[in-house]
């Protein structure tokens, strides 16, 4: 229940977690009520590229950085056609935006969307929480949709949690759709879409590779139809334990030795594919300065995340799986979850970061040419 107001800015707007703690501030963007998940995410750019990142679907994100707005919105940065945040929560947001990329303010433009955000909270406080308790449900109301404090939490607490949630069908396009390559076309890609980001085609294309995205609920065949050199599997919003359909398609190109490329959601049903648990990470990994570090270069990485969920691989030691050996191939250094996995007798791996990272930080581009090295030695 959303409405759009100019003005929207000075009403009452309240953020009620389900444990009972409640921010109050002003509403920004529509004007209503949103229900999803609280989560944080610490970039200090970006936010236009995370708000339209499908992997935040159904999810309330909170912005760490104190100031967001100030560079407005345009029309080039969107990873895809519409803002997927269930709702947004921001400190200061700028009055006037400064860029000359700029088209509309981003209040204008939650507005528009329908997303019910609040600004003007201690935005510190809430992260320290969500630290500190983890990731949990949460309500944005403002204007009439403003019950008393009671009735807000208890709908608050009705509302779906993300733990067995299947939801990449949700965001995924429905109908193929072809991303030419950028000068000569070298290789073609198969590239199963649950929640795909825009820049992750544009960097396979850049890259002379002609990418064919395919629905979720594409099958083996479907993949194969388009005779793929290499077949990807993208990122997405959701459980990872409830995505059966994806972990099927993947084993049957596993049993192709096609090679294989995975990022977020597709490094997890890697491995659910090679038979690894998944669970779910106390408050994710959200935001653009992650350290991550490269074990087979033993290079040290700041990357771009978005994920609540993680693979359950042993880090000390190689796998046997029904696809021969496999290992842990990067490992977030903060808190050593598993941030990539290898085969090691089959062309396939993945990474639980994103490479393409819009807005950036760029250090894993060369992801994408070692996807490439695969394609080019199974060709030859």
């Amino acid at each position: 229940m959303t409405t759009s107001s100019r003005g929207a800015h000075r009403t009452p707007a309240v953020l009620v977690l389900e444990d009972g703690r409640i921010f109050r501030g002003r509403a920004y963007g529509a004007v209503g009520a949103t229900f999803g998940e609280a989560v944080f995410s610490t970039g200090m750019t970006g936010y236009q590229e995370t708000l339209t990142d499908p992997s935040y679907h159904r999810q309330v994100v909170v912005m760490t950085a104190p100031h967001v707005g100030n560079t407005g919105i345009n029309d080039e940065d969107m990873e895809s056609k519409k803002i997927w945040v269930s709702g947004y929560v921001v400190r200061d947001p700028a009055r006037v935006p400064s860029s000359w990329r700029s088209t509309r303010t981003l209040d204008d433009e939650l507005a528009a969307q329908g997303v019910v955000g609040i600004s003007g909270i201690d935005t510190r406080a809430l992260t320290r929480h969500l630290r500190e308790r983890g990731a949990m449900r949460v309500g944005i109301f403002s204007g009439q949709a403003l019950p008393d404090e009671g009735t807000m939490l208890t709908e608050v607490r009705q509302a779906p949690e993300m733990s067995g949630a299947d939801l990449s069908a949700e965001v995924a396009t429905t109908e193929a759709y072809v991303v030419p390559a950028i000068g000569d076309k070298k290789f073609t890609v198969a590239a199963v879409d649950l929640g795909i980001k825009g820049m992750t085609p544009h960097r396979m294309a850049e890259r002379g590779i002609e990418v064919h995205v395919l629905p979720a609920t594409a099958t083996v065949e479907d993949v194969y139809a388009v005779n793929p050199d290499g077949v990807f599997f993208s990122n997405g919003p959701g459980d990872p334990s409830t995505a059966d359909h994806p972990v099927s398609v993947m084993r049957g190109v596993l049993e192709r030795g096609t090679p294989l490329f995975g990022i977020c959601f597709g490094n997890q049903i890697l491995g659910r594919a090679l038979g690894f648990g998944t669970f779910k990470l106390k408050y994710g990994h959200r935001g653009i300065n992650q350290p991550v570090q490269d074990r087979t270069t033993g290079k040290v990485e700041v990357t771009a995340h978005n994920h609540g969920f993680a693979v359950d691989a042993p880090l000390d030691q190689v796998s046997e799986t029904p696809y021969g050996r496999a290992e842990v191939s990067h490992v977030c250094l903060n808190d050593n979850v598993v941030e990539g996995l290898q085969l090691l007798d089959r062309p396939a791996f993945s990474v639980q970061y994103h490479p393409e990272a819009a807005a950036g930080p760029h250090d894993a581009a060369y992801l994408f040419d070692r996807f490439v090295s695969l394609m080019e030695g199974q060709r030859a």
